[in-house]
């Protein structure tokens, strides 16, 4: 509905009013804010300064600005106990707040999304797709990378000094030490985890402006975004170009292809189909594998390398990455919020090949994420090859150590338990076994932090933090609670990982796996849970 017609609807022209609204503004556009704007996430303390921006931005446009509120977890908060549950249904529950709020209100032409963490953008995403209307993203900063004895370090860093301090690595001022250094301020975390990564695929995507993922959440050049932005969905709202309109097939080809190239996080993959699903476009575990086969990997930040994405940024940003994608013709030309991508790309170059390689020197000619499958993974497996050690052999047999929980195998690690050539497995952590998908940042912070990253496996029905290195695989579907064979595995079974074939199996008989799946659904049963959020969460996937 255009803000002229709501004379026609005298109630809620005399509720406008109430707002502060004079008959004129009924003339002009109204702009919907969708702020996650909070106190308690660092990635969104600051966000209220850039809202300010950008309805400044467009009310100097001759529009109307209306601000309203989202919800926003944060994955470092939730991380190790049982509100880390909720982490991942929390982004439905972000998309369908938007769209509530917009299409339930329906006197918005359109929108501007502000959004950070790790669930938060991909909500933002999933509505944008759904509402269709004229909308531009500005994505909250990287915070700034902490330093402790010389040397930048990321929140990765907090997760390992708890293993090496419960193992007498470090003592506990410098554990301390560590812990306060770790986060110096506002913004998504430092590293290239979840929150950076979906910035990065929201830029390539055309939704947001050029250098908007990698410019850092205090300088004030992204209050200058933020303003631009503002005067940037006015014009959008006047030429009539829809979210959809961005949100092509090509477009999220490129997203993805940028995915693959800078080795983001794993929780990616969980993320840009469904959003794609959002816009009409099926992007399934098979075709995510032929792009990653066909993209190299240039870039590595922490928690693979130390940079961060403060060095991204200086070294040419998202611009620099897609510019050397483009040179072999990895990247196709769609719209974008301001300019076709090409049209970005014109000035754009790698000013640090140290930070961003060229496409002719990259680290693999493959991309930082890939898919594998197998007797434990029959449909698919997500592990990310960027954040692996080259030391890591690339066909791997171990001995399984099993848990039902991660509480149990952070209970087993924290005592030092781990031994070289194990494959720890986590089970009944998925979206029906948890419920709720739990990342396992702290196990693998731990195997990380005792120095076993090199010699020991992690396999996961559950999720990864963007933190996570080494060799971890997740999102392991079947999951073992609807009797993927992840739930057959016994301590001491070969698990066999293939990197180069894609392939991870249970190196046990099938006659074998078959009479313990008998027995398995003999003894298993679902833990039950009280009505809310997650109930209803298991029952999607049921």
């Amino acid at each position: 509905m255009k803000p002229e017609e709501i004379k026609k609807l005298p109630a809620a022209a005399s509720l406008l009013y109430a707002d502060g609204l004079k008959q004129d503004d009924m003339k002009k556009p109204f702009i919907a804010v969708a702020n996650s704007f909070n106190e308690i996430t660092p990635g969104h303390i600051h966000l209220n300064k850039l809202g300010e921006a950008v309805k400044k931005g467009i009310r100097g446009a001759g529009a109307i600005p209306f601000e309203f509120h989202t919800i926003a977890v944060c994955d470092g908060i939730a991380m190790g106990h049982e509100g880390m549950k909720l982490s991942l249904p929390s982004r439905e529950t972000i998309a369908d707040s938007i769209e509530e709020m917009v299409s339930g209100h329906g006197v918005f032409q359109g929108i501007v999304f502000i959004a950070g963490c790790d669930k938060n953008i991909p909500g933002h995403l999933k509505a944008a797709a759904r509402l269709n209307l004229p909308s531009v993203f500005i994505s909250a900063g990287p915070m700034a990378a902490g330093h402790y004895k010389g040397k930048k370090i990321g929140v990765k860093a907090a997760f390992e000094a708890k293993a090496q301090l419960e193992n007498n690595k470090i003592s506990q001022e410098e554990y301390q030490k560590i812990v306060c250094s770790a986060c110096p301020g506002a913004g998504t975390c430092s590293g290239l985890y979840t929150a950076n990564s979906m910035a990065c695929v929201t830029e390539a995507l055309g939704l947001s402006l050029s250098y908007c993922a990698t410019t850092a959440a205090l300088d004030p050049a992204k209050e200058k975004i933020a303003l631009e932005t503002g005067k940037l969905i006015a014009g959008l709202v006047k030429k009539g170009i829809r979210a959809k309109d961005i949100m092509t097939e090509k477009a999220f080809e490129n997203a993805l292809r940028l995915d693959m190239a800078i080795g983001a996080s794993t929780n990616t993959m969980l993320h840009v189909p469904d959003i794609a699903k959002e816009a009409g476009f099926e992007f399934d575990l098979n075709r995510i594998n032929e792009l990653s086969e066909a993209t190299p990997n240039l870039v590595k930040l922490d928690p693979s390398a130390p940079y961060f994405m403060e060095d991204l940024h200086a070294a040419g940003g998202i611009p620099a990455v897609m510019a050397e994608l483009k040179l072999k013709g990895l990247i196709h030309n769609t719209r974008a919020v301001d300019a076709s991508i090409f049209e970005r790309l014109l000035n754009a170059k790698t000013k640090d090949e140290g930070v961003i390689r060229p496409i002719e020197n990259p680290y693999s000619k493959t991309g930082g994420i890939a898919v594998l499958y197998g007797n434990l993974a029959e449909q698919g497996s997500i592990i990310k090859t960027s954040g692996i050690s080259p030391e890591f052999p690339k066909v791997f047999e171990g001995n399984a150590v099993a848990f039902d929980s991660e509480d149990e195998a952070n209970e087993f690690i924290a005592k030092g338990k781990v031994q070289k050539g194990s494959v720890i497995v986590i089970r009944y952590e998925g979206p029906v076994g948890g419920p709720g998908m739990r990342e396992m940042l702290y196990p693998t912070a731990g195997i990380s932090g005792l120095g076993l990253d090199t010699e020991v496996a992690l396999i996961t029905d559950g999720r990864f933090s963007g933190a996570t290195h080494g060799a971890s695989i997740g999102h392991v579907a079947p999951e073992a609670a609807v009797g993927g064979n992840l739930a057959l595995v016994r301590d001491g079974d070969k698990v066999k990982i293939d990197l180069e074939k894609r392939k991870i199996d249970l190196l046990v008989d099938s006659k074998e796996l078959a009479a313990r799946k008998v027995q398995w659904k003999k003894t298993f049963k679902l833990k039950e849970l009280p009505n809310g959020v997650l109930l209803n969460y298991r029952k999607r996937f049921l």
